[in-house]
């Protein structure tokens, strides 16, 4: 049987050679695997933790070689990462085990003449610790090695958000994000759900900012709690359910979710709208339709409507909505807590989205009956992705204006109508809200 090590050696060589998302590879891998939860704990810890902070590992990785860190074989160096990610980061994991392990993961694979290559360089960053560039010299450079962004991303935000808020970004980019969850309130109350919580040994804080929402600690697998299963709530994050309060539905709306899935925002929706609204949640593909029809019957929703529609195509037999949401896809840039792996995206790839994001928003807005409200949303912090999307749409359509988002309910960052929630300001992921009016 194969050991947590090993297990995510393979996730991690396949997430490198393959760009597979690490958190379906790391689920297929640890259903298959049939690990206790301990030992599925520390390959959880050890993929996301190697991902996190793949540009620091090297770093010092780089230090002991030879050959630049990006010429080293992927297994050698998927070792390599695995086991410094142990000895610099991992206080509970004696550096004799961290060493001697590796050794024995390498030899397990096509590259087990390393085995002493791997034996030095670890042994070298066991004795000396870990190693930053200094400060004083680049900026760029440093911030990049200790939080482990790639220099282009830092300049990035330094240059779209200043200096001091970049660093709050970057800082907080490997912090563990807090789990938010949405009441059922067809199902139980704020109040009745966190004593069920609590007595499963959940350790439950009511949120501050918004009603029927909670944070849960020390919860184990969410799926696995009965309150889960027995459809008492869903996970999302503060910053989506935000989004939701931003398009004040009320009872009987017609809400077109226009790139729904996996459905939480139509979800959340759903319950404020009642059972004689209706949520048409769309989305292109099959497989994804199915998360939310699977999350709809746990929470036992009736009033979502589940569709295969692409958002950037005009259906005049869709008809008009009361409000809609435009969740469209993007970059983000906002959520590298949650998927490691984002963060080493090239920017000029991201550079195609806001095209894309542009044309879907364009074309949501021709469902809203007049005097509806109009909500586009990303999970990035990217104002390419953001402002620049909505400025343009304002330019190029008159009949639309902004309107000021959640008020008073949250601090802000920067001035106008959007909202920006900030992971350092708001304890939320990065996130970006825009409200239009249809005037005419």
């Amino acid at each position: 049987m194969k050991d947590a090590r090993q297990i995510a050696y393979e996730i991690l060589f396949k997430i490198q050679q393959e760009n597979a998302y690490s958190n379906l590879a790391l689920d297929s891998a640890l259903e298959i695997a049939g690990l206790e939860a301990r030992d599925s704990s520390l390959v959880s810890a050890l993929v996301y933790g190697t991902l996190e902070r793949l540009i620091t590992l090297d770093f010092n990785i780089s230090q002991y070689m030879k050959r630049p860190v990006k010429n080293t074989k992927p297994e050698i160096l998927t070792v390599l990462r695995l086991g410094a990610y142990q000895l610099l980061f991992m206080d509970k994991i004696p550096a004799s085990a961290a060493v001697n392990e590796s050794v024995k993961l390498i030899k397990k694979t096509k590259s087990s003449f390393a085995s002493g290559l791997v034996n030095a360089v670890l042994h070298k960053i066991a004795k000396e610790g870990l190693k930053l560039p200094d400060n004083g010299d680049n900026k760029i450079e440093y911030l990049s090695v200790k939080y482990s962004v790639p220099e282009k991303l830092v300049s990035f935000w330094i240059k779209s958000y200043g200096l001091k808020d970049a660093i709050g970004i970057i800082e907080t980019s490997l912090d563990k994000p807090k789990t938010f969850v949405r009441v059922n309130t067809q199902k139980t109350t704020q109040e009745e759900l966190k004593i069920l919580l609590e007595k499963n040994n959940v350790i439950v804080q009511q949120c501050d900012i918004l009603n029927n929402v909670l944070i849960l600690y020390q919860s184990g697998s969410i799926e696995k709690l009965q309150a889960f299963k027995d459809g008492l709530f869903h996970v999302q994050d503060l910053s989506s359910q935000l989004c939701c309060e931003a398009l004040c539905a009320k009872p009987g709306d017609v809400i077109f979710d226009m790139c729904s899935a996996p459905g939480g925002k139509a979800f959340t929706l759903a319950q404020s709208i009642g059972e004689k609204g209706r949520v048409y949640a769309f989305d292109i593909y099959d497989s994804r339709l199915e998360l939310i029809k699977s999350g709809a019957k746990r929470l036992n929703l009736s009033n979502i409507v589940i569709s295969n529609h692409d958002a950037g195509i005009y259906d005049d037999n869709l008809g008009f909505a009361d409000k809609v949401l435009c969740d469209v896809p993007c970059s983000g840039l906002g959520i590298i807590r949650r998927k490691p792996e984002i963060r080493y995206k090239e920017l000029d790839d991201i550079d195609k989205l806001p095209h894309l994001q542009y044309f879907i928003l364009c074309n949501a807005s021709k469902y809203l009956k007049n005097g509806g409200f109009l909500a586009y949303s990303t999970c990035t912090l990217n104002p390419k992705e953001n402002e620049e999307v909505c400025d343009l749409f304002l330019k190029n359509h008159p009949n639309f204006s902004a309107v000021y988002v959640l008020p008073n309910i949250i601090n802000r960052y920067g001035t106008g109508s959007y909202l920006n929630l900030m992971p350092h300001i708001n304890d939320t992921d990065g996130f970006f809200i825009a409200l239009f009016l249809k005037t005419g």
